[in-house]
């Protein structure tokens, strides 16, 4: 049975199983989460009513939950948060308890069928695939996990969901001023050129003084704050103290070499015989050997030490007693300067487990779980914790000095943009075009400039490469009209300033096709708001009415 349902699921409808553990997680999350109206059981908490069920009874929540998770699941609902799920939880019983109070009709069957011809699920290229919902239904009549009546009852309800916000809507009136707004901003016409300001070649001069060092230090100090530090000892469990137990005949090295095979590179040919997997393995033998030879080791050097934290554990081992425990079992330990994670020592590999596994340690944790230092494993000792502290200025010079430049670079390149966009308005305006305003401009500001234009384009069916010019989209929010120029807009590697070298509105023919769809969508759109909106108030006064005072917002 199981292995029919996988294969029934997996092969038709994978939303199907996935919804079954989806209502299982989600069901937990909201049971286990007291916070919200969901999450406590009739056992624990006074009855919190709800449109005719109880919040606080887990049978019901779990009911709300898993009828809302297939209505998700059928709709393809772009639900991507536990919040924005419950609120669909709860708007959706309210709508349907709201169709009760209206006395609104129950679907017809014609409603039904075309509502089921529109979800997801039965669509192939965009439209209703009668072949899946036929497969759909006949798989749900010996599905044991989802009953075909419970499916139905679920697109039934969702139907009078929808009707229910409809009722709610309203017309979502928008004014034409509006809907031609929207058609400017989606079908104007542009023609951009732009200049751009290699940022490498940028290098102005940049005075480096004790006061100017001084001051950035001062301002930006909290960014220079060393970070704690921790002082341990290192017990080492070497991988090179265990190669004399590792014994590799060729039965072994060769099932390694099958195994990972693409690790190993083959030395040139040098015979005309063809390559065989035998040919294969004997040119790279040494190297197998090597590897399966370095892994074991590393391998039996982690359970060493792994054995040694246990025992340490288990005999009780503290500060006073270490080294007498250590000289018994034949080791050592060495001591390490204090380090974080920006400084680990080369003892241990620079491996950032080690900074946290020191950090880990303290006067009521004295040894570290075992960490791979790449040459083995180690255990950590604690030896003292280096608080956090704020450094002079001496000490961090080179960095200070460093980020100072580099802060500078970046004041003084938008301060060159601001003095190049200037210069080439005043060129504009004088009547130059823009390639001959940016030709004259060339020697104002000392960086690299080029320029760049695109093709005539509207948002609504903007350039290919779009997607890759952040500038662009970035400039027409300050570009209103024809001969704007935008300010600089920097990225990584330059900066960008646009001019619009022509713009054309799209006509005001509140007549027109394009006018009057673009009215339809905002107006649905309004209306959707509106309704969603209204009944999230009437969601918040109801869950109100049962909450304890101090949540109610």
């Amino acid at each position: 049975m199981i292995s029919w349902i996988q294969r029934t699921f997996q092969q038709h409808f994978k939303w199907l199983f996935l919804l079954l553990l989806a209502t299982v997680i989600i069901s937990f999350v909201f049971i286990t989460n007291a916070s919200s109206g969901f999450g406590h059981t009739a056992k624990q908490v006074p009855a919190r009513p709800f449109f005719g069920v109880n919040l606080a009874s887990e049978e019901e929540q779990k009911a709300l939950v898993r009828d809302a998770s297939l209505s998700v699941q059928l709709h393809n609902l772009p639900i991507r948060s536990n919040a924005q799920f419950e609120q669909y939880v709860y708007q959706r019983h309210a709508a349907l308890h709201l169709a009760g109070e209206l006395n609104l009709p129950a679907p017809s069957q014609a409603d039904l069928i075309a509502h089921i011809q529109t979800l997801p699920i039965f669509s192939s290229n965009g439209k209703f695939d009668a072949q899946a919902y036929a497969k759909f239904v006949d798989d749900l009549k010996t599905n044991p996990q989802v009953k075909e009546a419970d499916v139905f009852r679920v697109i039934a309800d969702d139907v009078t969901y929808q009707q229910v916000l409809k009722h709610l809507s309203g017309p979502g009136y928008v004014l034409p001023a509006e809907v031609q707004t929207q058609l400017n901003r989606a079908d104007s016409l542009w023609t951009l050129e732009a200049v751009t300001i290699d940022s490498k070649s940028f290098k102005p001069a940049i005075p480096v003084t004790d006061e100017a060092l001084s001051k950035y230090f001062e301002y930006n100090g909290p960014r220079y704050v060393i970070a704690p530090k921790t002082g341990v000892s290192v017990i080492h469990f070497p991988a090179s103290a265990y190669a004399g137990q590792i014994v590799a005949d060729d039965i072994t090295l060769r099932a390694y070499y099958d195994a990972n095979a693409g690790r190993f590179t083959k030395p040139a040919a040098t015979s005309a015989k063809p390559s065989t997997p035998d040919s294969d393995f004997a040119a790279v033998r040494l190297q197998v050997l090597a590897a399966y030879t370095a892994e074991r080791t590393q391998a039996l050097a982690a359970a060493a030490a792994s054995d040694f934290a246990v025992a340490l554990s288990d005999a009780r081992v503290s500060a006073a007693g270490l080294d007498s425990f250590l000289a018994s079992n034949k080791l050592t330990r060495k001591q390490l300067a204090p380090f974080n994670a920006d400084s680990v020592p080369v003892e241990l590999g620079g491996n950032p487990a080690a900074a946290v596994e020191a950090g880990k340690t303290g006067p009521d944790r004295l040894y570290s779980d075992p960490v791979a230092t790449g040459q083995g494993s180690a255990i950590l000792v604690w030896n003292e914790t280096v608080p956090s502290r704020q450094p002079a200025l001496a000490e961090v010079k080179a960095a200070v000095t460093a980020d100072f430049i580099e802060s500078e670079k970046r004041r003084l390149f938008a301060e060159a943009g601001r003095t190049l966009r200037t210069a080439l308005e005043t060129r504009l305006k004088a009547g130059d075009t823009f390639a001959k305003a940016v030709e004259a401009s060339a020697n104002v500001i000392p960086a690299k400039l080029g320029t760049k234009s695109w093709p005539a384009f509207t948002l609504s069916k903007p350039p290919q490469d779009i997607d890759n010019d952040y500038s662009l989209y970035t400039a027409l929010v300050s570009l209103q009209q024809k001969g704007d120029l935008t300010p600089m807009v920097s990225s990584a590697d330059q900066g960008v300033i646009v001019y619009a070298a022509d713009k054309k509105l799209p006509p005001a023919d509140t007549t027109s096709a394009s006018f009057i769809d673009t009215r339809n969508r905002l107006a649905a759109y309004t209306a959707s708001h509106n309704a969603s909106t209204l009944l999230a108030a009437i969601v918040k006064t109801e869950l109100d009415k049962s909450a304890p005072a101090e949540e109610i917002r």
